[in-house]
Parts: structure tokens; C-alpha cells; sequence
């Protein structure tokens, strides 16, 4: 077992984060994160579900390859097909790991038609298999906090017993409550034989708003993995967020007395880019990396902060990765202080790329009188989202807005083809996305249409997030501008060109329906 004060971080943005309804992220925004998680201290990296489809197999094969420090690990379910192919995705990692589940609650028991007897012997038989591939073995038991407390114990024996060297216990629905979440880890260790001799971890959802406190209860209660995402990012409300219980346990050292091995210098940036690429805004509220973590604007917070920081901020800024700076931005600043900026704020750009966001930035600052930090991500999210290589491009738009009524006039790039549209609408974003489906035809449904001011002002930014769905695959757009027409434009093209990716992925002899249960 591990050092009893050192805590592991597993973290499964690219696994759970990435079957978020709309969080599809491409091959190569995958390998991007995980090197960015790598880089950071990550212990285990769940880099995806193999099974799923040969997209998802490819990353976590590559993945796998290109680790430098970071364990990988791919999810199987308990059955020897899904291990196999788990194991030649991870095969070649310096440190693989197979982390396989069943869900062992009378529910998923009832699903699966299973008895007791017939499921703990299918845990016995599917962990000893993949203890047999892999030195390295997760298991969990999906549902664990709705499992009969005595069957729990039996079947955790039973994969101790078959050689699983880590047992994950997860709140698979965010069902239970810190002191219980302690207490069923605590009982586990002390009532399994063999429990000493493996790593317990926590894998907590945020149905009713407690993943992070449940995970840090079970560390408490001898725990000493934290399973977790970036942002919190993952099913329904989502899953413990990475940067709140590596920040809880670095600055609450009288309750929580370990280590992590994070570089808590890296948060910010890697928050940003996930939410980028799983086009997730990150709320503004949100503990840690929130755009209002750090801003004060009552009286007595803004009197108190400026006499002594440490009277309403229990962190700083820099902890996170946040860098202080006096450089500001507008219409006369030059390439080597939009670099400086852009660096300042997590992005490391090469000379082209810089090139192309620098004609941006100038775009930009010739219409707005200041430019601050959230227009500099907003632009950079922007640029990420539309770039000359997609499927779908829009090329010029021209919107007539009045009381007698509105008409949009368009013209996109469909591979490669220019093609133009009018078209009147109930409003002018009616009009210009039925501009859209004309020159591009699609079953999608709009789910979701959201504006946000990324500043203030009347020059403010807008960032506009799209959701459409079509056969069950649901994905997300996001675009900024200060014309918020335009920004509507490129995040539903920017979400058609996310759905044209997906819907070419095939899952090789996989029923979708069967990979739908997840921890």
C-alpha cells in the first residue's frame, strides 16, 4: 500500500468528463489534455472506454504511449472482451493499469439478472483474467453506496482475493453524505481481510451538490484515491472536481494532514483548456478557477483585501496559476506583449498561431476601448473553435434587423465549396440558422442557446453556447464576438462540424446500449 499521508489523484476527464452529454473531445484535443494532466502530477490518467469505439481506443492507445510519468488506465466492463481489449489499449504504457466494474446494487443486480452467487463469481472470474494481462487492477463495484453493506464486504474480498491491487468505491448517483461516505470506507478496511493490502479509492458524483466534501470524508475515513475531473466535469451534475480537493487538502493541513503531487501552478490553464475543448463554460461562481474566485466587490471585502489579502482570500491567485500582471492590452500593444499576456494567462503559442490570434486580437481592439484577461480566453476559445480546416466555415454574414421584420444573408464553405443563403426569420439568429440548414441540411435539434456577456460595456464580447442533438449523439458549440449574431453563426457551425466528427465514429462490434452504465 502506499504512503499512508499520500493521497492519489486519478482523474478521468477524458473517461467520465468526456460522456457529459455535448463534452466529445477529438483524438487530438484527447492526447492535448493528457499531456497537460501528465505534466501536472496526475497519478492515473483514465484516459477512456476502449470498448466503446475505435476512436475511443486509438487515444487511450496513444495515450498510452506518449505518458511520461502518469499511470494509464482504460474502463471495462466485467466481461473477458471488454478486458482484452482494454489491455491492448494500454498495454504499452510505462505504468498500465485495467480498472473493470459491475454494478452490485439490487438495481443493477435486477439489470445484469444476476443472483449474489452468479455475480460474485463473475467479479472473481473477470478480475483474475485481467490480473492475469495487467499487474495493475482496479476494480469497482458501480452503485457501492445503494449495496447491501454485507454483500459489499463479500464482494470486495472476492477481488482482493482474485488480485485487484485498487478498490474504487463509487457514488455512482451522488446519493450519500460525507459522514457516511467516511464510514462505509473506514468499515470496508476494517472488516475485509486484505484490505491493508490495497489502495481504497472514492469516486463521487455531484447529484446533490456534495462530490467534493464525500470525497474528501472518505479520505478521512482511510481512502487514499481520489477519483476526479477538471471543472468537475462529468454525468448528469457532474463528478469531484480535481481542483477543489487537491486546493482543500494543500490549505486545510489541520484537517487534512497529505500530500498530493499536483502542480497547483497548472489549474487554471488546464480548466481553461478542457473547457475549450468540451465546450463546458466554466461557471462564474465555481470554486478555485471560477472567473469570481478572486474578485471582490463589497466595500468592506475590497477595504479588507487591500490592508491584508489574507483577510477574505484563503489562497493566492498564483497558487493556481492566476499571474499578476501590469501589461495592459488595446490597439497599440505588439505581438511580444500579446505573447506576454497570452502566457501570463496559460497559453503557450507557436510564431503561426500567435500570428493568427494576434490579427484577431487587433480585430478586436479596433472595436473595443479596453481589453481585458476574460476577452483574451474568450478569443482564444473562439480561435480554437474555428479554424481553416473545418468541414463547415462561415465566410461572411450580413443580418437587416427592423419592426418590419429581419433577414440574414450568408455565405459558408462547404468542404471547400463556397455556398450562400437568404432567408428571413422570427429574429435575426432564426434567420441566419435557417441560412445554415439550407446550405447544410440536418435532422439536429437545437437543445440549447445560451448568451453571456463575456465583459461589461456596451462593446462587451459576447460568447454564445450551442447544443444540438440528432440520434442520441449530443454535442456543444462555442463562439465570441462583439457581434453577437456573428458569434451565434460560428457556434452552431462549430457544433454541426463537432457532429459531423461523431457521427463518423463506429463502436467495432459494441452495442451503444450496452456501454451506457458508467460508475
Amino acid at each position: 500500500m502506499a504512503d499512508n499521508s499520500r493521497v492519489l489523484i486519478f482523474d478521468t476527464t477524458l473517461r467520465d468528463g468526456e460522456q457529459s452529454p455535448g463534452a466529445t473531445m477529438t483524438h487530438d484535443e484527447k492526447l492535448e489534455i493528457a499531456e497537460l494532466l501528465d505534466e501536472m502530477g496526475v497519478d492515473i490518467i483514465e484516459a477512456g472506454f476502449p470498448i466503446a469505439s475505435e476512436g475511443d481506443f486509438e487515444a487511450v492507445s496513444d495515450i498510452a504511449k506518449r505518458s511520461k510519468n502518469s499511470m494509464i488506465c482504460g474502463l471495462a466492463r466485467a466481461n473477458y472482451k471488454d478486458i482484452d481489449r482494454c489491455w491492448e489499449a494500454v498495454r504499452n504504457a510505462a505504468q498500465p493499469r485495467i480498472h473493470t466494474f459491475i454494478g452490485t446494487s439490487p438495481l443493477h443486480r435486477e439489470i445484469t439478472k444476476l443472483t449474489m452467487d452468479e455475480m460474485a463469481e463473475r467479479i472473481h472470474d473477470t478480475v483474475t483474467h485481467a490480473r492475469n494481462l495487467c499487474d495493475n487492477v482496479q476494480w469497482s463495484p458501480m452503485d457501492a453506496i445503494r449495496t447491501e453493506r454485507d454483500y459489499l464486504a463479500r464482494v470486495v474480498e472476492i477481488a482482493i482475493k482474485a488480485g485487484a491491487t485498487t478498490i474504487n468505491i463509487p457514488d455512482t448517483v451522488g446519493y450519500t453524505l460525507p459522514e457516511e461516505s467516511a464510514q462505509i470506507i473506514r468499515e470496508l478496511i476494517e472488516r475485509v481481510p486484505g484490505a491493508d493490502e490495497v489502495i481504497f479509492a472514492t469516486h463521487c458524483h455531484n447529484d446533490l451538490g456534495m462530490a467534493t466534501a464525500n470525497a474528501l470524508a472518505a479520505v478521512q475515513g482511510g481512502a487514499r484515491q481520489i477519483e476526479c475531473t477538471i471543472n468537475g466535469l462529468g454525468e448528469r451534475a457532474g463528478n469531484t472536481a480535481l481542483e477543489e480537493v487537491v486546493m482543500a487538502i494543500k490549505v486545510r493541513k489541520d484537517l487534512m494532514p497529505f500530500v498530493t503531487g499536483i502542480d497547483t501552478t497548472k489549474i487554471m490553464h488546464l480548466s481553461r483548456r478542457v473547457s475549450q475543448v468540451s465546450g463546458f463554460p466554466v461557471q462564474f461562481n465555481k470554486a478555485i478557477v471560477g472567473k469570481n474566485a478572486f474578485l471582490h466587490e463589497s466595500g468592506i471585502h475590497q477595504d479588507g483585501v487591500l490592508k491584508n489579502v489574507e483577510t477574505f482570500e484563503i489562497m493566492k491567485p498564483a497558487d493556481i496559476g492566476i499571474t499578476e500582471t501590469n501589461i495592459a492590452m488595446g490597439k497599440h500593444s505588439g505581438r511580444a506583449a500579446l505573447r506576454s499576456k497570452l502566457k501570463d494567462l496559460g497559453y503557450e503559442l507557436a510564431d503561426n498561431q500567435l500570428n493568427d490570434v494576434f490579427v484577431r486580437f487587433k480585430a478586436l481592439a479596433d472595436r473595443k476601448k479596453e481589453i481585458y484577461d476574460d476577452d483574451l480566453i474568450a478569443l482564444m476559445t473562439d480561435s480554437a473553435a474555428n479554424t481553416a480546416d473545418d468541414y463547415l466555415q462561415v465566410k461572411w454574414l450580413r443580418v437587416v434587423c427592423g419592426s418590419d421584420g429581419q433577414e440574414a444573408e450568408l455565405k459558408m464553405l462547404v468542404d471547400g465549396e463556397e455556398k450562400s443563403c437568404k432567408s428571413e426569420g422570427d429574429g435575426p439568429v432564426d434567420a441566419v440558422f435557417k441560412c445554415v440548414k439550407e446550405i447544410y441540411p440536418t435532422q439536429a435539434k437545437l437543445k440549447l442557446y445560451q448568451v453571456h456577456a463575456v465583459t461589461e460595456g456596451t462593446d462587451a464580447q459576447a460568447t454564445v453556447s450551442v447544443r444540438l442533438e440528432e440520434e442520441g449523439r449530443i454535442v456543444t458549440g462555442a463562439a465570441s464576438d462583439t457581434d453577437t449574431i456573428l458569434a451565434s453563426v460560428k457556434a452552431y457551425v462549430g457544433a454541426l462540424n463537432r457532429l459531423r466528427v461523431r457521427s463518423q465514429k463506429t463502436a467495432p462490434d459494441a452495442d451503444v446500449k450496452s456501454v451506457s452504465y458508467k460508475l
